[in-house]
């Protein structure tokens, strides 16, 4: 057993949202990162649940999170959102971020569909691409299982090896190919942020072998897939890292671009949720 009562967290959260939903079982989850607020499926018979309502939910401080639970139906399959995510550079304990994916395990989701702005380490990955995760590198220095660990989570020393769904990525892959949206496979590269990379940073995460570069994703992916969720990871070029490109970069730009990218997304993400893949 833990010994920060995370367990005991979890429930307290789950049962309140479950007054508030009437015990609504999501199969799947999305969560969405800097700019992508708006690539959401259209769903119907929603509940919407601000974090700040939520015990053991602070409340987002990135500008483009908006920090809600929306729960609701797609084409007839009950989908939980989290409009926001929290960050190692917040300030928070990497072990509070497994925090969310656990309550939305708890609550009966089976698979998660993460989202992230993320830059390029290579020229040929343009801004406004996208990219479908295939494996991910974890260099933010920790981990979001340490010090927090209960069985109900899964196993202690979870197996790594397929953290990005085969079954997904394939369909995705297929998909995007179908709407005629350019995209391509990659490693995700997590740091903690949040200053951007220098150049020489650049030039060694891609040696090591990123093709794009990001704060976010892989604590909760881990998370996840300890508690046997299968993932799908979709990322968005905002930049190029630094070195590759002279501009310099602004958040502002990376949450215009993200509202054009997020009708790519949009289409990708109902296509996954009316697939077979999906519960």
């Amino acid at each position: 057993m833990n010994d920060n009562n995370e367990l005991a967290r979890i429930k307290k959260a789950v049962k309140w949202i479950n007054g508030k939903t009437k015990n609504r079982k999501p199969l799947t989850a999305i969560i969405t990162g800097s700019g992508l607020s708006d690539c959401l499926p259209d769903l119907t018979d929603k509940v919407v649940l601000p974090y700040k309502n939520i015990p053991g939910f602070p409340t987002t401080t990135v500008k483009g999170h908006k920090g809600e639970l929306v729960f609701g139906n797609y084409k007839g399959k009950q989908i939980v959102i989290m409009r926001g995510r929290f960050h190692f550079y917040e300030g928070h304990k990497m072990s509070f971020i497994a925090l969310p994916v656990r309550i939305l395990g708890f609550l009966g989701v089976k698979n998660l569909i993460v989202t992230a702005a993320v830059g390029s380490l290579h020229k040929a990955i343009r801004p406004g691409e996208l990219v479908l995760l295939n494996d991910h590198i974890n260099m933010t220095g920790d981990n979001p299982l340490i010090g927090n660990y209960d069985e109900a989570f899964g196993a202690m020393f979870p197996d790594m090896s397929n953290p990005y769904d085969k079954k997904l990525l394939k369909f995705s892959a297929k998909t995007l190919k179908k709407l005629k949206i350019k995209a391509r496979e990659g490693v995700y590269f997590a740091v903690s942020g949040p200053s951007y990379e220098t150049a020489k940073e650049v030039k060694l995460y891609s040696m090591l072998g990123g093709d794009v570069v990001g704060m976010s994703v892989v604590p909760e992916v881990i998370a996840a897939r300890q508690m046997k969720i299968n993932v799908l990871g979709i990322a968005w070029v905002s930049n190029f890292t630094t070195g590759i490109s002279k501009h310099l970069i602004e958040h502002k730009e990376v949450l215009e671009l993200g509202r054009k990218v997020s009708v790519k997304i949009k289409a990708l993400i109902e296509s996954v949720l009316k697939s077979k893949h999906i519960g």
